[in-house]
């Protein structure tokens, strides 16, 4: 049992920026990666960023490097999305998974928060 909760999701200008977080509670002890993907309609969803649970290793999307930081408290169960320098096509909406592998593909990913809109407009 476990259970993912978005925040931070919301309407901001371009340039501006926005922080997600993804508590995560109950059954996590199996959890290795934490990851977030975002979709918009029409498009396949993407692999944002991913976190190694155990020493903190991070893996890009090359259409956010430089831009996004992915990070945790451990403490908090907690990962986090910093987005800096938003862009229009960054319009999306964005959801925080859990799984055992370390990756940017969504198949090895088991659990699933509800996700969370974020429109960037110019």
């Amino acid at each position: 049992q476990l259970q993912l909760v978005e925040s931070g999701g919301g309407s901001v200008q371009a340039g501006g920026s926005l922080r997600l977080s993804c508590a995560a509670s109950g059954y996590t002890y199996d959890i290795r990666s934490m990851n977030w993907f975002r979709q918009s309609p029409g498009k396949e969803r993407e692999g944002v960023a991913a976190i190694y649970t155990g020493n903190d290793s991070t893996l890009y999307a090359d259409s956010v490097k430089g831009r996004f930081t992915i990070s945790q408290d451990r403490a908090k169960n907690t990962v986090y999305l910093q987005m800096n320098s938003l862009k229009p096509e960054d319009t999306a909406t964005y959801y925080c998974a859990a799984g055992s592998l370390y990756s940017l593909t969504a198949r090895y990913y088991h659990y699933w928060g509800q996700g969370t809109q974020v429109t960037v407009s110019s």
